[in-house]
């Protein structure tokens, strides 16, 4: 009887676990440890900020950079005698740079729930304040990764977007209102140029190739984007007065809540290619937009494009944005030069308008 009983337990033992129960028990484990994980970062963040904080407040009293030296130097063995080497003078000194340039303990609360302490190490090199304010609130906003915000950096995104190009007071208060509100505006979703050297297009090839290649490299084109944008079509008929008309592509961007209409064009940019873009706009408006949703917008990309047309057709203040596109990248100093230049000339023209 005794061995029969063993047998049963044995049974009852090996009987296959509902599918449910381990599912629901994984998920709360894994649950458990995102959010111990999440806690744990944003309490090292903090104490990084306190630490830096006390730092430059000591120096400051002093007001001699030497002093700061020294200090940061003697506190640096201190600690690392007692807590490792967590607490090097290298690491101290980006505390203190991390308190200067983040100096709002509840802004730094606020990004430490989505962003590591190795995402501010790559956003502290920075020199401008309003890059790196950019570059926290967009990594806040759609949650990279250390090494997509590397990539991001790397790809100049701040520079290419229209919020560089603009007078430093309006930059501030359309970061504010993304901090405090969540408010993505066209502006921050647009870039110019789009980099689409992994499209590897080489010399001639047409608007078929061009869209043949997006649509075969659909992911990178949408990383290339920006979060937010998910693709609908390509090729997009639509009947007007018994013509029928073809849309290149068009996404939806799920945060601004806007249907995304692009056009893909070889050389330089042209007038005619407004009025065209207008018709599909509208047309999209009628009878495609949905209720809740704001009103569509249109991106021309085109290899080149003409700055003094576009500032004449005033696209830049309503609902269609002209961009160049790269299908190679020049040498990464010469693209550099060519962004800085672009956003210096930018703001002179703005300045111009507003005298």
């Amino acid at each position: 009887m005794r061995k029969e009983t063993g047998k049963q337990l044995t049974e009852t033992d090996n009987k296959p676990l509902h599918g449910d129960l381990v599912g629901d028990i994984r998920s709360f484990i894994e649950t458990a440890r995102h959010n111990v994980a999440v806690t744990v970062n944003a309490g090292l963040t903090l104490l990084y900020w306190q630490i830096g904080n006390r730092i430059s407040q000591d120096i400051l009293k002093e007001k001699r950079a030497e002093y700061g030296k020294e200090i940061v130097a003697t506190l640096s063995q201190e600690l690392t005698k007692e807590y490792g080497n967590g607490f090097s003078y290298s690491a101290l000194t980006r505390m203190v740079r991390f308190a200067e340039a983040f100096p709002d303990t509840q802004i730094v609360a606020t990004l430490s729930r989505q962003l590591s302490w190795s995402h501010f190490k790559e956003i502290l090199p920075l020199k401008k304040p309003l890059q790196r304010d950019f570059y926290a609130e967009m990594c806040r906003l759609e949650r990279w990764s250390v090494r997509t915000l590397r990539k991001k950096i790397d790809g100049m995104l701040y520079e290419r977007t229209a919020i560089s190009k603009k007078p430093e007071e309006l930059a501030k208060k359309e970061l504010t209102a993304l901090r405090e509100e969540d408010r993505l505006t066209p502006d921050l979703v647009f870039r110019d140029p789009y980099f689409l050297d992994f499209l590897g297009l080489k010399d001639t090839y047409s608007e078929k190739d061009l869209e043949t290649a997006i649509l075969r490299e659909m992911e990178g084109f949408i990383l290339e984007l920006g979060a937010g944008f998910s693709f609908v079509t390509r090729q997009k008929r639509m009947t007007i007065d018994d013509e029928d008309y073809y849309l290149d592509l068009l996404f939806f961007h799920r945060k601004i809540k806007r249907l995304i209409a692009i056009e893909l064009k070889l050389g330089k940019f042209k007038p005619a290619y407004k009025g065209q873009m207008e018709l599909y706009l509208r047309w999209l408006e009628n009878h495609e937009q949905q209720p809740g949703e704001k009103t569509p917008l249109g991106l021309i990309l085109c290899a080149d494009k003409g700055i003094e047309q576009i500032e004449l057709l005033q696209l830049d203040k309503g609902s269609i944005r002209v961009a160049a596109y790269l299908t190679e990248l020049p040498p990464r100093e010469l693209l550099q030069r060519k962004l800085h230049d672009a956003i210096i000339q930018a703001r002179a023209r703005l300045e111009l308008k507003n005298d």
